[in-house]
């Protein structure tokens, strides 16, 4: 698939145009660059669709569209929601985008800087134990990575991820953003497909059986800091994302865990994140893991004909957390 080779090429696009996207690109010292989509550099919309097809190595297509447009279930959105444009991603490739690529499943503790690692700079590491199940490891010449962080990576970062690559830190490419920023968001917002494929995953479904997928969730408004936008951007996929995966196999083993699939399957649904996040004392793994995924979750079967529908907005918890 020549994951990071992909990314490379739209990371490119910034680099070489930095005006456009409203980067700003720098080299450390000793090698290894970086595209600041929303750390200091403004960012905004281009930048955040950038991130995001950076994440998804090239391999999906992702676009704004108004709330307005979405005829399905519109009446349930109402009042200010209407006003937040939904993210859209839809891929052919949905194993390699999003599983090999677009998860952050990479922990960056270096210095001062901590981050999630995105990206197919992953299928470059390829330790993660998810690998052993996905495939797509590769060992390309280049490496490009997305930090969700409001740090500027220097040296000792691009230090690290050379002697963890095998790449010297003149062919790795660091894009940042923090959450908060217009960019960062759009981007934490276009894992909609991403975020049901993981619980599919968790759940021990056959990932290899899906063979097209397609995502939209509301971009929050702005919030006044990281962690709110964190609450957010988690909300906007919890309890705003639609997605529909197109799958071959039996019908049988989707029904058998289909109510298992959308975040309403969580003991921690109905409350906007970041009440959860703060019941949990700001710890991640003490959040329930069934709340990790779209709000509605649909299957449609390629060789059955038959449509499986699971979950439902809840329009009602995203105007608190979006307005309240």
């Amino acid at each position: 698939m020549e994951l990071n080779e992909r990314a490379a090429r739209i990371a490119g696009e910034a680099a070489r145009d930095p005006g456009r996207f409203r980067v700003q690109v720098s080299e450390a010292p000793g090698g290894g660059q970086v595209i600041d989509a929303g750390v200091n550099a403004p960012g905004g919309i281009e930048a955040g669709l950038l991130l995001a097809r950076v994440c998804l190595a090239g391999l999906a297509r992702v676009s704004l569209e108004t709330m307005v447009q979405d005829s399905a279930g519109a009446q349930e959105i109402t009042g200010k929601l209407t006003s937040c444009p939904r993210v859209q991603v839809h891929t052919d490739h949905p194993v390699a985008a999003c599983m090999a690529s677009q998860y952050a499943g990479w922990q960056l503790s270096v210095g001062k800087l901590f981050a999630m690692g995105s990206g197919p700079m992953r299928a470059a590491y390829g330790k993660e134990e998810l690998f052993s199940h996905v495939g797509f490891t590769e060992q390309p010449a280049c490496a490009v990575g997305v930090l969700e962080t409001s740090a500027i990576p220097g040296t000792e970062v691009f230090q690290h991820l050379s002697e963890k690559l095998g790449i010297h830190p003149r062919g790795i490419t660091l894009l940042v953003a923090r959450t908060r920023s217009l960019a960062g968001s759009l981007q934490v917002v276009a894992r909609s497909v991403e975020t049901a494929l993981h619980k599919l995953h968790l759940l021990q479904f056959d990932l290899s059986r899906i063979e097209s997928g397609y995502g939209a969730a509301p971009l929050p408004p702005p919030a006044k800091n990281d962690l709110a936008a964190l609450g957010r951007t988690n909300d906007a996929v919890l309890y705003g994302a639609r997605v529909t995966l197109w799958v071959r196999g039996d019908d049988e083993s989707i029904t058998a865990i289909g109510d298992r699939v959308p975040s309403s399957s969580s003991s921690d649904f109905g409350a906007p994140f970041g009440e959860v996040f703060e019941r949990y004392g700001r710890d991640f793994y003490k959040v329930d893991p069934a709340l990790f995924s779209p709000a509605q979750v649909t299957f449609q079967n390629l060789d059955t004909g038959h449509t499986h529908v699971f979950g439902k907005p809840a329009p009602e918890v995203l105007e608190r957390s979006f307005f309240g």
